[in-house]
């Protein structure tokens, strides 16, 4: 099954909603920077919420960035993604032990941790950025995300994110959905909603049967007529290349610069999203220098 997103809206217009399958994309991340399970769950959550939240944004070439920072042994996480719900993103530390709440059952509010915040950038080609931040509620992401937009946008939300990993480490299943009252929703409306929240249960499991997402949203919304927006593929996706980095180096400015050719004669710098890394020459820092 294809990674996708999938955008749809009750006919009756007060319900807004999008899925997002990402096994592929997870895996791909847990592959790229050698993730253990907590850290492959946590960072697959956080990606896949940033994609559905960037895929939401109106501005062609917007973006959107979640920095969750809770204090547990998972240190910062972090995620990006473009307008289409492409991302990309790291963890902190990648090789934390598992921590269970019960038999088979990950704890990533305790390897998230819940003594900080949840942090989230919009850049819709603003001369700044907005930025909303709120105290972690759980450190589960899914219910952090819902109670940001309930306190910063006030737009009261349904958030549910599950990444299955199996025996082997690897990704089996990930994906999740958000759902939004418009305005106009009254008390009947959010009843139904939370009942078919209720009614899916474990989001993670489900998608492991082999439901996609527009199944999803359609039993999660079961009590209503629900019409299709929009579907179309994500992934996971590196902006990186050695022209960015050329640029990073020289916004260093030109003493230190200098120094870096003086003191190592090189230099190796490695992407954070995608662990590529760029190799520079003596000769190759000093054009870098002239060009300045």
């Amino acid at each position: 099954m294809q990674d996708e997103i999938v955008r749809a809206m009750t006919a009756d217009g007060l319900v807004k909603a999008v899925a997002i399958t990402g096994r592929d994309l997870v895996e791909r991340v847990r592959t790229v920077h050698t993730l253990l399970p907590m850290a492959t769950a946590a960072l697959g959550r956080t990606l896949m919420g940033a994609s559905m939240m960037g895929d939401m944004l109106k501005e062609e070439k917007g973006a959107i960035t979640i920095q969750i920072k809770g204090g547990g042994p998972l240190g910062t996480v972090l995620a990006v993604s473009d307008c289409e719900g492409n991302v990309r993103g790291y963890v902190e530390n990648p090789h934390v032990d598992l921590i269970e709440k019960e038999q088979g059952k990950m704890d990533i509010g305790a390897a998230v941790g819940t003594d900080g915040r949840l942090t989230v950038i919009k850049d819709i080609g603003m001369k700044e950025p907005y930025v909303g931040s709120i105290g972690l509620f759980s450190g589960e992401i899914a219910d952090d995300l819902a109670m940001y937009f309930v306190e910063s946008e006030q737009i009261p939300t349904a958030c549910a994110l599950g990444v299955l990993v199996g025996t082997d480490q690897s990704v089996t299943a990930a994906g999740g959905y958000l759902i939004q009252l418009l305005p106009g929703a009254g008390e009947e409306i959010i009843e139904k909603i939370e009942a078919g929240v209720r009614r899916v249960g474990s989001v993670s499991h489900v998608l492991a049967d082999g439901v996609d997402g527009e199944a999803l949203l359609r039993t999660v919304l079961s009590d209503f007529e629900l019409e299709i927006l929009e579907k179309h593929p994500v992934e996971y996706r590196c902006y990186c290349s050695r022209e960015r980095v050329s640029r990073a180096l020289i916004s260093m400015g030109r003493e230190e610069l200098t120094s870096l050719i003086e003191e190592q004669g090189q230099a190796e710098l490695t992407c954070q999203f995608c662990d590529r890394v760029y190799h520079y020459t003596r000769d190759e820092l000093t054009q870098l220098l002239d060009e300045m």
